[in-house]
């Protein structure tokens, strides 16, 4: 296998690296057993201030439902109340952040007008909820036609 045999006292020329190879993976697996005990965090000692407070975002749920309804955090609303509502939460906290939830069969007009209203009272901050199971792939056939072709 590593050697090589002649009849004559030729010297034999082939290296054989098979021994380095095994030396290799032993020490590919002692540092990949390492590197998972190692903790990958640099621990440092902080200072602290008598001042500091703690981060908290205020986040308000929207819910629009197939059949008209708009819900604030899971409490049925108005879109006055709604409206009112975001002012007031925007004034304590501009980094507030609204998350959009609406049913499969509502309007688009009635998210743009949701999204309206949000961004008519200050908050910039907002995104949507998805159920990714139920997101429906383009259709390849008609991927980079344009409209009206």
């Amino acid at each position: 296998m590593g050697s090589k045999f002649a009849g004559d006292d030729d010297l034999i020329a082939d290296i054989n690296i098979t021994p380095f190879v095994d030396i290799i993976l032993v020490v590919l697996i002692v540092f990949m057993v390492t590197a998972s005990v190692v903790p990958m965090a640099v621990k440092a000692n902080l200072p602290s201030a008598t001042t500091g407070e703690a981060m908290e975002t205020t986040s308000i749920g929207l819910t629009l439902m197939e059949d008209g309804r708009l819900l604030m955090d899971g409490v049925s609303t108005t879109p006055d109340a709604f409206a009112a509502a975001l002012d007031t939460a925007f004034a304590e906290d501009p980094d507030t952040i609204v998350l959009i939830a609406a049913e499969e069969l509502v309007a688009h007009g009635r998210v743009v007008w949701a999204m309206d209203v949000i961004k008519s009272s200050g908050i910039s901050k907002f995104a949507f909820n998805i159920d990714p199971s139920a997101i429906i792939e383009p259709d390849p056939a008609t991927m980079g036609r344009g409209a009206g072709r």
